[in-house]
């Protein structure tokens, strides 16, 4: 655990010093986001654009995390235990990409619909079994959502098939 946390202060160090505008903490076993990256990452947080939190032991993404990275562009939670993410998400006016991948969502999370810039959805490796084609069908930026390996029941997959507005890569039951 000692050294996780030497890893977090040494990233979170290196983003204040070399001014990146990306934060990645995958890998560093967090079962949750450590408010004092917060305040390390202070005077920088309005120039993350990329945060990379992949492959932890995450159960749940606070609303303060992202009210805390207004510019964020990307976003990758994949490979943790998320079953949901808050509706302050919608808040995140910038982002175009969200990998939620390899989690244990069972209900598609609908307040991704209302974010207006968003492109690219990622949710394959979940439970999922609908998914509201309509609202998607309705972003405006959306180009790209991958719901392979999830259990889709098959209305959800026909009306899937249908879509020409955006790509879905998803299994089917063949």
């Amino acid at each position: 655990m000692a050294e996780a946390v030497a890893r977090v202060a040494r990233i979170t160090n290196e983003i204040v010093e070399e001014g990146k505008d990306t934060l990645d903490l995958s890998n560093c076993k967090l079962v949750s986001f450590p408010d004092g990256v917060f305040k390390i990452l202070m005077s920088v947080l309005d120039n993350i654009h990329i945060v990379i939190l992949a492959n932890n032991e995450l159960k749940v993404i606070s609303s303060k995390f992202f009210s805390n990275f207004p510019q964020m562009k990307e976003l990758d939670l994949q490979g943790n235990v998320l079953t949901k993410v808050p509706d302050v998400v919608e808040e995140l006016k910038h982002l175009t990409s969200i990998s939620l991948a390899n989690n244990k969502f069972t209900i598609f999370p609908e307040k991704l619909t209302e974010i207006a810039t968003l492109e690219r959805i990622n949710l394959e490796g979940n439970s999922i079994t609908e998914i509201p084609v309509e609202k998607l069908s309705a972003m405006p930026a959306l180009k790209w959502i991958n719901v392979k390996t999830n259990p889709l029941d098959s209305n959800t997959q026909s009306a899937l098939q249908s879509v020409q507005k955006f790509e879905v890569l998803f299994t089917t039951d063949s």
